[in-house]
């Protein structure tokens, strides 16, 4: 066995119990793609039993490059799908809980502030989606499905968390993961000037645009961060490409929440970060400046047809009118504030409608004012820990822009949040998630000075 390499031996014993597996099944009886399904989900429970870091590094790729497909149903105003990261992800999920059964050291939990409001959470929408199901309010078909897809992002979390070990595995991860936003941002500009907004992959045409908006937007207050932090010219110019490169399909997403989201995102690293506030503002106002000859067209008209048409609302006085899109947004908030009314503990249960385009009034609905509490204490301790890993490690460059850049990002996803369901969108979770593993690491670890 020592002609082939160590790292390669999981993959080998996965490749052959899966070949077994497949021996046994009767090809006639089944799709070309359900044994492609079948071989991908064997292989990998092998490889997260023996090579976990193997199958975190598939799970990256995954979370915006697999494909998705309907299950069969749909819920009114949105289809039942099913992506291949979430096979994947609750395949790896029960071969790290094999490789924890073998290998009692391991842990499932580790301690840390944010596994008391998660698991809170967790159980409140389980409650509240049963209770809905008993007034039958919701499908608990439907109910049970969705309730796994929020519940995934924290397994995610968990999984990562009890995974790290070391900051030449935290780089690795970030590396990957910065290359998959790049390898999306590419995808993006492939579809600027065809008509449609650009979209993240295997959405189709017309796509969603506010997903790429918010991933993109997430992912470029990472590299903000980063690039505040570079100790050299070369790495300042990298970051400042790769943020370039995110930034042209970031405008033509044409999604007004998530720009919304980068400015207030910008102003957060200038309360902050002293070090990011001169070129900020330089680059503001030069944005501004020239923002005639640099914005994009169908940016322009997108921003100018805000005000436009649909209806005008009373806002401190004074009345404002909103074109067709916010309008239809502020009256599914409406309906969505006035169904919380009828069960305002715990709401209606999970999931709640059609689509409200607002977090916070989707929470409301789904899982009441308890849930809504839960989730702002959760977003807090987010907060608390991240701004524990800056504070802790200003001598260490790359975990000081990585912390500020992870705390200014959730600012803008919040804003963003206003006009979305962000929080429940699974290309942009998944990351965060991902992420917030990551720097609840940083927080416990004996870290190096960079």
């Amino acid at each position: 066995m020592k002609i082939i390499p160590e790292y390669n031996r999981p993959i080998l014993f996965s490749f052959i119990l899966s070949l077994l597996f497949l021996s046994g099944c009767n090809a006639s009886s089944l799709k070309q793609e359900a044994l492609l399904l079948i071989l991908l989900a064997v292989v990998l429970f092998c490889i997260s039993l023996v090579k976990t870091d193997l199958a975190i590094i598939i799970l990256i790729f995954s979370m915006l490059l697999s494909p998705q497909f309907k299950t069969g149903g749909d819920i009114p105003g949105r289809a039942v799908v099913l992506r291949l990261d979430d096979i994947f992800l609750i395949v790896i999920f029960f071969g790290w809980l094999a490789k924890i059964a073998v290998y009692k050291e391991l842990a499932l939990l580790k301690n840390n502030l944010l596994n008391k409001p998660i698991l809170i959470y967790i159980g409140i929408s389980i409650v509240a989606t049963l209770l809905g199901a008993m007034r039958q309010d919701i499908n608990l078909r439907h109910g049970i499905f969705y309730l796994l897809k929020y519940i995934e992002y924290f397994i995610l979390f968990f999984m990562v968390v009890s995974n790290l070990r070391d900051m030449k595995q935290v780089k690795t991860f970030m590396f990957l993961v910065f290359l998959v936003a790049a390898i999306v941002s590419v995808y993006a500009w492939t579809q600027i000037g065809t008509g449609v907004r650009v979209s993240v992959p295997f959405k189709g045409v017309g796509g969603e645009a506010n997903t790429l908006a918010g991933y993109l937007l997430f992912i470029m207050g990472l590299v903000l961060g980063l690039l505040f932090y570079a100790t050299s010219r070369k790495k300042q110019i990298l970051l400042l490409s790769f943020l370039g490169l995110m930034f042209v399909p970031f405008l033509y997403s044409l999604s007004r929440g998530a720009w919304l989201g980068f400015f207030i995102m910008a102003a957060a690293f200038m309360i902050i970060n002293k070090k990011s506030r001169l070129y900020l503002v330089l680059g503001i106002a030069v944005f501004l400046i020239f923002s005639a000859r640099i914005i994009p067209k169908e940016v322009n008209e997108r921003v100018k047809s805000t005000f436009v048409g649909g209806k005008t609302y009373s806002v401190l006085g004074k009345d404002i009118t909103f074109d067709q899109s916010a309008t239809a947004r502020i009256e599914t908030w409406q309906q969505a504030v006035i169904k919380w009314k009828d069960h305002p503990l715990l709401g209606q249960g999970i999931p709640a409608g059609t689509i409200i385009d607002n977090q916070y009034a989707r929470i409301l609905r789904e899982v009441g004012l308890a849930g809504l509490v839960v989730f702002a204490w959760l977003i807090a301790m987010v907060f608390k820990v991240s701004w524990q890993v800056y504070q802790r490690n200003q001598n260490n460059n790359f975990i000081s822009g990585l912390s500020i850049g992870f705390i200014c990002a959730l600012v803008g996803l919040l804003v963003q949040a206003i006009t979305a369901e962000t929080f429940i969108i699974v290309q942009i979770m998944e990351p965060f998630w991902f992420l917030t593993a990551i720097i609840v690491f940083l927080s416990q670890a004996r870290l190096p000075e960079s």
